[in-house]
C-alpha cells in the first residue's frame, strides 16, 4: 500500500476541518429558501391528479378571489417560456426540457398545471388547493416489469447520442454456450427517490431584463445557461447564486420546471417570488433513480477464468425525457474477459423524469454484475476475492488502453486483511456470534475519473489575505475547504487567511458538482490562477522603488509561507507579500486560470477510473427475522486524498446510503392512478443512525498524475458502488436466500 506523508507545512493530505462548518452550525449559512426580499410573494404549484391524459378545464375563479392571492398562472395567462436547447459537453443540460404549461397533455402524476402566487405561503397553498381541474383520463402505465421499447440502434440522451449496443468484443453468445460453468440471472433495482434534507427551492427577482435566482442547484453555470434560453436573455443577464446546499445526491444537478415557473411569476408580477417544492412533490417532479432490470450471463472455465460476459439491461424512463441510466458503464473494463456484450433498452412509463442519483448507472449496474460475480464464485467453489483476483485485467480491454492508475488488487487484499476475511467459513449459516448467525459478503467498486472544464481566480491582497473564487458550488462535500487548501498550498498562507467564494455564476465558470468531478477539475484552474497572480507579484517586487528585490529578475524570486524572497539567498530575508504590495501602493494582484474538459474525451490516452471494494458483515436472528448490517470495511483506490477527514466522511456517507439501497429504499407507484404511494419520509424508508454500523475506511492514496498535478480523483460516488451487492452476498451467506431484487 502506498502511503502519503505530507510535509508539516503542506495542507494537502492533511486532515482538515471544514472552513464553512462554523457558519453552518451557528445558522449563518444561508440556503436558497433563507433569502428574503421586500414585497416577496410565495408560489405553490397546482399538480395534476392523473398520470396519463389531457387537461380539459381549469377553474381558478375561487382561488383568485381568496385574500392575499395575487395571481393564479396557467397556460392561458402565463407569459412565454421558451424551450432550452442542448449543447456539446456538459452545457445546457435539462432533463425535463418541455417548459411548464406548454400544452394540455398530462404525462405523470403531479405534473404542474397552474401556479398560485400570494402574499404568504399559507394563502398560496390555500389558493392552489382551491383550483379545480377536469381531465380526459387514460390508464397510466407504471408497470414494474420492464420490456425494452422499439428504440433505434442509436438513441439521443441528455448527454448526447448513445449506441444501444454499448460494448462488444469476441463472440459472447457462442462463448457462453460453450462455457464449462454458466450463470444466467436477472437482477432488479427499484425506483429510488432523492431525499436530501433541503427541499428544492428557488427565489427569483428581476431588475429590468436581468434575472437573479437564488436556487438549490448543483450547477450554477448550467442553470444560468438554461434559464437564459428559457427567457430569451443574454447569458450575462442571468445570475444564479447557491452558496450552501443541503445536499442533492444528483437530483439538483439540473433545473426542474419549478425554476422557470418562479422566474416567470416574478417577471409577470414585478415582485420577488419564492417557490419551495414540498416533500411530497419531491417524489413526482424533481427526478428519481430509474428502475432497472438487468440480465447478466457469465461463462467461466472450471479453473475460474471468465470466458463470456453478457450484460443486457432495461430501465424505465418518462414519456418525454431522454435520460440514460448507464448501468453498463463499468462492465466492459472491470474484469478480464475475451468475449463481452453490453446492451440496453428503455421502457416508457407515466412517471416524472428520471435523473442522476449518486453513482448514476454504475451503482445499479455494479449491483448486478458484482452479484453475478459472487454467484459464479459459489458455483465454481471459489473464494469471491480470489475469483476477482484471477480475472484482473492488464488494461482496459474495451478501449485497449492502459489504466491511468489501477490498484484494485491491493484494494481486495487489504480489505480482506482488515476484515479478517480468511476466517470466513463459506458454508451457509455456519458462522455464529452471541446467538446470532453471521453473514459475510464482499463486492468491488468502480467509478469514472477525469475533469470538466473549469476556471478560477485568485487574489493576493495587501492585508496578507488570499481570495480564491470559482463558480462551482459546495453541496455539502467540502469544496470550500478543498479550494482553501489548494490556495494555501500555492501561497503558503494559512487557511484562516483565505477567503473562498463559490456558488455564484458571476464568478469564473466552474463545473457542476456531479460525477465526482468537481475537485479534480478545479485543481489545475486554481493552480494556474495562483501561478499567474504570483508572477504579477514578482514583477511588482523587481520594479517597485524601495523594494529589496530591485535589480533581480522575476524568475529569481520565490514565495513560501506567504513571504517573498530571492531563491539564491534563501528565506531568511523574506518579505510578506502584503508588505510588498503596500510598498507598491497596490491593493492586490490577481490571476485567472482554466483547465479543459478531459472526462469522456473522444480519443483518450488512458482509461481513467477509481476502484475500490467493500467487505460487509450482517447479523441474522431467524427467531425474529431480524437482519442488520453490523460491520463494513471499505478500501478505496481514488488517487491522492486531499483531505482524509472529509474523504472518510464521503465514503462513510455513501456506504450508509448503500445500506438504504440494499435493505430499504423503493418508490412504489399506484397502478390505478400512477401516483407515488409512499411519498413521504414516514413511508419511504432510508437508513437512519440506528441502522448505520461501524464503517472502517482505508485509502491507498496513489496519486494519478494523468488527472491533475496533485493526482486527485473524486470520491463522492464510488463509496456507494458495490455496497448492495456485498450486502446481498452477506445475506445469502447468513440465510441461504439469494436476493436478486432490491430492496432485501
Amino acid at each position: 500500500m502506498a502511503t502519503s506523508q505530507p510535509s508539516t507545512s503542506s495542507p494537502i493530505g492533511r486532515e482538515t476541518l471544514r472552513i464553512d462548518g462554523p457558519r453552518k452550525v451557528t445558522g449563518l449559512a444561508k440556503y436558497a429558501s433563507d433569502f428574503q426580499f421586500p414585497g416577496m410573494l410565495y408560489a405553490v404549484p397546482v399538480e395534476a391528479t392523473i398520470a396519463n391524459g389531457k387537461l380539459l378545464t381549469l377553474d381558478t375563479s375561487a382561488a383568485e378571489k381568496m385574500p392575499a392571492v395575487r395571481a393564479v398562472l396557467h397556460r392561458g395567462n402565463i407569459a412565454k417560456i421558451f424551450r432550452s436547447t442542448p449543447a456539446a459537453g456538459f452545457e445546457r443540460i435539462c432533463l425535463e426540457r418541455r417548459p411548464p404549461f406548454e400544452d394540455d397533455a398530462i404525462y405523470y402524476w403531479g405534473q404542474y398545471i397552474a401556479l398560485a402566487v400570494a402574499d404568504t405561503f399559507e394563502a398560496a397553498k390555500a389558493a392552489a388547493d382551491a383550483v379545480r381541474a377536469t381531465y380526459s383520463q387514460e390508464k397510466p402505465n407504471v408497470e414494474s416489469h420492464l420490456e425494452a421499447g422499439n428504440d433505434p440502434d442509436v438513441v439521443l440522451t441528455a448527454y448526447g447520442p448513445v449506441e444501444r449496443l454499448q460494448s462488444h468484443r469476441g463472440d459472447a453468445a457462442a462463448a457462453f454456450d460453450n462455457a464449462a460453468v454458466k450463470l444466467d440471472e436477472t437482477y432488479v433495482t427499484p425506483a429510488e427517490t432523492h431525499n436530501p434534507i433541503e427541499l428544492h427551492s428557488t427565489v427569483a427577482l428581476w431588475d429590468g431584463d436581468r434575472l437573479m435566482l437564488y436556487d438549490s442547484t448543483q450547477g450554477v453555470v448550467n442553470l444560468r445557461s438554461v434559464l437564459a434560453q428559457m427567457f430569451g436573455l443574454p447569458k450575462e443577464n442571468v445570475r444564479v447564486i447557491s452558496k450552501f446546499l443541503g445536499s442533492g445526491f444528483g437530483g439538483k444537478l439540473y433545473p426542474w420546471t419549478h425554476v422557470p415557473l418562479a422566474a416567470a411569476a416574478a417577471r409577470q408580477l414585478g415582485k420577488p417570488v419564492k417557490l419551495v417544492v414540498s416533500r411530497k412533490m419531491m417524489f413526482q417532479s424533481v427526478g428519481h433513480r430509474a428502475r432497472t432490470q438487468q440480465r447478466v450471463r457469465l461463462g467461466a472455465s472450471r479453473d475460474g477464468k471468465l470466458v463470456s460476459l453478457q450484460h443486457d439491461y432495461v430501465y424505465h424512463i418518462s414519456m418525454l425525457d431522454i435520460y440514460h441510466e448507464d448501468c453498463g458503464e463499468a462492465t466492459p473494463f472491470h474484469y478480464s474477459v475475451p468475449n463481452l456484450r453490453v446492451s440496453f433498452g428503455r421502457a416508457r412509463r407515466n412517471i416524472g423524469a428520471t435523473a442522476d442519483m449518486r453513482g448514476p448507472g454504475a451503482v445499479p449496474g455494479l449491483y448486478a454484475t458484482e452479484s453475478a460475480m459472487n454467484e459464479m464464485a459459489e458455483r465454481l467453489k471459489m473464494d469471491p476475492v480470489q475469483f476477482r483476483i484471477l480475472n484482473e485485467p492488464k488494461l482496459d480491454e474495451s478501449l485497449k488502453l492502459p489504466f491511468s492508475s489501477r490498484h484494485y488488487l491491493e484494494c481486495l487484499t487489504l480489505g480482506a486483511e482488515k476484515f479478517l476475511w480468511s476466517k470466513r467459513n463459506p458454508v451457509v449459516g455456519s458462522m455464529k456470534r452471541d446467538g446470532l448467525t453471521l453473514g459475510w459478503g464482499m463486492a468491488g467498486a468502480a467509478w469514472v475519473a477525469g475533469r470538466l472544464a473549469a476556471e478560477a481566480n485568485i487574489q493576493l491582497r495587501d492585508d496578507g489575505t488570499v481570495r480564491v473564487a470559482c463558480a462551482t458550488q459546495d453541496i455539502g462535500t467540502g469544496t470550500y475547504t478543498i479550494l482553501a487548501q489548494l490556495a494555501s498550498e500555492k501561497t503558503g498562507v494559512p487557511l484562516d487567511k483565505i477567503e473562498v467564494e463559490l456558488g455564484d455564476s458571476a464568478l469564473p465558470d466552474g463545473p457542476i458538482s456531479g460525477g465526482s468531478l468537481a475537485t479534480s477539475s478545479v485543481i489545475p484552474a486554481v493552480f494556474k490562477a495562483a501561478d499567474q497572480a504570483i508572477a504579477s507579484l514578482f514583477i511588482i517586487g523587481v520594479t517597485t522603488p524601495g523594494s529589496p528585490f530591485l535589480g533581480h529578475q522575476p524568475g529569481d524570486l520565490a514565495l513560501e509561507s506567504g513571504r517573498v524572497f530571492v531563491k539564491a539567498q534563501g528565506p531568511a530575508g523574506a518579505l510578506p507579500f502584503g508588505e510588498l504590495l503596500r510598498r507598491a501602493n497596490a491593493r492586490l494582484v490577481s490571476g485567472t486560470g482554466s483547465s479543459e474538459m478531459t472526462a469522456f474525451a473522444p480519443n483518450p490516452k488512458f482509461s481513467e477510473h477509481s476502484f475500490g471494494c467493500h467487505f460487509v458483515e450482517v447479523t441474522w436472528q431467524p427467531e425474529t427475522a431480524r437482519l442488520r448490517v453490523s460491520r463494513v470495511v471499505t478500501v478505496m483506490d481514488a488517487g491522492r486524498i486531499l483531505n482524509p477527514l472529509a474523504g472518510r466522511n464521503q465514503i462513510q456517507g455513501a456506504v450508509v446510503m448503500g445500506i438504504g439501497m440494499a435493505l430499504f429504499e423503493e418508490t412504489n407507484y399506484d397502478p390505478q392512478n400512477g401516483a407515488p404511494i409512499n411519498s413521504s419520509l414516514a413511508d419511504y424508508m432510508v437508513t437512519v443512525n440506528a441502522d448505520a454500523p461501524p464503517i472502517e475506511v482505508h485509502f491507498l492514496d496513489y496519486p494519478d498524475k494523468e488527472i491533475n498535478e496533485l493526482g486527485a480523483r473524486g470520491i463522492g460516488e464510488i463509496g456507494l458502488a458495490g455496497v448492495a451487492a456485498a450486502i446481498t452476498e452477506a445475506v445469502h451467506h447468513a440465510t441461504g436466500v439469494r436476493v436478486r431484487e432490491l430492496p432485501v
